[in-house]
């Protein structure tokens, strides 16, 4: 058949001189482990770790063939493509080797923290990154009984965030609430203190157990607040999700006397925090002075009777006032002035004398 009628298909398939005889032998120990190699490598799965798995065969296999297309077939090209792929095979374990030390976390401890503080706000991993890499990913330590902070000594020069352990909050000796694992420590300082203001904590911080936090400087966490809108953002969130929990965390120390548990959230707490004894004492009679004459008891006051609405009439409603009978600007506005209409009555306040914590 002639070459110069041959397609290019044709060309490919016919076009080269036919094997008449084939070689009983093998190529030799090189090209068999090259060729075991890359049948192993190609078995590798998906993700990073599938790709390493993938190249780590591919390189020692494309090595084999190098070398036998040097010593065996003695063939330049065979020796220079065959070199060529065991450099990319390697320059692409470098880069997944690479990739994978920067997506990891520099302690269990913080891999523990993003996965149950930050991975539920839906965090990027980079972003959290760059928030531990502003503690430059340190994790601190307080040993039991070890002040984290003294009351009006401590300055407020960092916000720390628990780990692990247990941090007693108290007021002059007097215990207020717990600090526990994934809550700022100083939060409250924190957001009371303007960036160019300082201050020392109203507070002692004791680590009632062995505890590790983290610990931003005030300084460095400003900088990366007013770069970084979405940082800033999610610690504003959060400082104010942990400043609610401090705040009902107090609620529950507050009783009364009765055994009542109050509620902060109330807007007034008359009516559970009035003792029973002072009403008591308000309602038995007081004996008169020896100077003062004994005035006979005031007599009750008996209303009309009204005729009872029939039970087929529904009673009828205070009809709006007219234009001429509303209160204008210049009415007196003292308690008691206004029409009876216009007069409301007043929730009992809440008295001053609360329970101590």
């Amino acid at each position: 058949m002639p070459n110069e009628n041959l397609t290019l298909f044709e060309n490919l398939v016919y076009g080269h001189p036919q094997c008449e005889i084939w070689t009983n032998g093998t190529e030799g120990a090189l090209y068999q482990l090259g060729s075991t190699l890359l049948l192993l490598g190609y078995m590798g799965g998906s993700g990073a770790f599938g790709a390493i798995y993938i190249f780590s065969f591919l390189a020692p296999s494309y090595f084999c063939y190098c070398l036998w297309g040097w010593v065996t077939m003695c063939g330049a090209d065979i020796f220079s493509w065959n070199l060529l792929l065991v450099l990319l095979c390697l320059v692409q374990l470098v880069h997944l080797l690479i990739r994978l030390h920067q997506d990891s976390f520099p302690g269990e401890e913080l891999r523990s923290l993003y996965s149950t503080v930050y991975l539920p706000l839906n965090v990027p991993l980079p972003v959290f990154k760059e928030v531990a890499g502003a503690c430059e990913n340190r994790v601190l330590s307080l040993g039991t009984e070890e002040n984290y902070a003294l009351e009006g000594k401590t300055p407020i020069n960092q916000l720390s965030l628990l780990l692990s352990g247990r941090i007693r909050v108290s007021l002059e000796g007097q215990f207020l609430h717990y600090i526990f694992p994934y809550q700022f420590l100083d939060s409250p300082e924190w957001e009371s203190l303007r960036p160019a203001e300082e201050g020392n904590f109203q507070v002692t911080l004791t680590a009632e157990t062995d505890c590790r936090y983290i610990s931003w400087p005030r300084r460095k966490l400003y900088l990366l607040l007013a770069k970084e809108r979405y940082i800033a953002r999610l610690f504003s969130v959060m400082l104010g999700n942990d400043i609610a929990d401090k705040l009902y965390s107090l609620n529950d120390k507050l009783f009364a006397k009765s055994g009542v548990r109050l509620d902060i959230r109330l807007p007034s707490l008359y009516h559970v925090l009035s003792p029973s004894s002072t009403s008591d004492d308000q309602g038995a009679p007081q004996p008169a002075p020896a100077n003062q004459t004994a005035q006979p008891p005031p007599q009750p006051q008996t209303r009309p009777e009204r005729d009872p609405v029939p039970n087929n009439q529904a009673p009828r409603r205070q009809p709006w006032p007219l234009e001429n009978e509303l209160p204008s600007a210049t009415w007196d506005s003292r308690p008691g002035s206004l029409p009876a209409c216009f007069q409301r009555g007043r929730a009992p306040l809440a008295p001053t004398d609360t329970p101590k914590l």
